[in-house]
Parts: structure tokens; C-alpha cells; sequence
């Protein structure tokens, strides 16, 4: 899993293999859920209070994250982002 960030238990991640629209997969314990970097949608299942820090976080560093996108486009390798403190 080509991790990116992880904070309070939580780990992102992003692929290269995803198709548009550009997202990031995040995970908890058994949850597991697709958010879509733009609009913050989510696929899956994620706990409330968990999704809102992601949601958050998506936010705050969205330049990084799409940032990260284009780069898993051009195949290259993915940078760190901050986590949430």
C-alpha cells in the first residue's frame, strides 16, 4: 500500500491503478473507504468522527494531495503528506 500520511490511527493512501476521479483510500482497523480529493464524497464505510479528521485533513493539504495524483498518473514516486496534529 503506497502510503502517504498516517495520524491518530488512521492510514492514507493513494493508488496507481485508480481511475479518475482522483482519490485517496483511507483505513481504520477493519473500515475502509475512497475519498474523492476534490469533493470529499466517500465510498465505503468509515467511523464518523474518524472521517471528519480525514475530511479535514483533505482539506488543509488538497494542493499536496492533488499534487500526489498527478504524480501517481506519470508513475512517479508519491511524497509524504503532514499528518493532522
Amino acid at each position: 500500500m503506497p502510503e502517504i500520511s498516517r495520524f491518530f490511527g488512521i492510514a492514507v493512501a493513494m493508488y496507481y491503478e485508480d481511475d479518475a476521479p482522483a482519490r485517496l483510500h483511507v483505513y481504520s482497523g477493519t473500515y475502509a473507504a475512497a475519498i474523492d480529493i476534490e469533493t470529499g464524497a466517500v465510498t465505503g464505510h468509515f467511523p464518523p468522527r474518524a472521517l471528519g479528521l480525514v475530511q479535514e485533513w483533505r482539506e488543509r493539504y488538497q494542493a499536496d494531495l492533488c499534487d500526489n495524483w498527478r504524480r501517481t498518473r506519470l508513475r512517479l514516486p508519491l511524497r509524504a503528506v503532514p499528518p493532522l496534529e
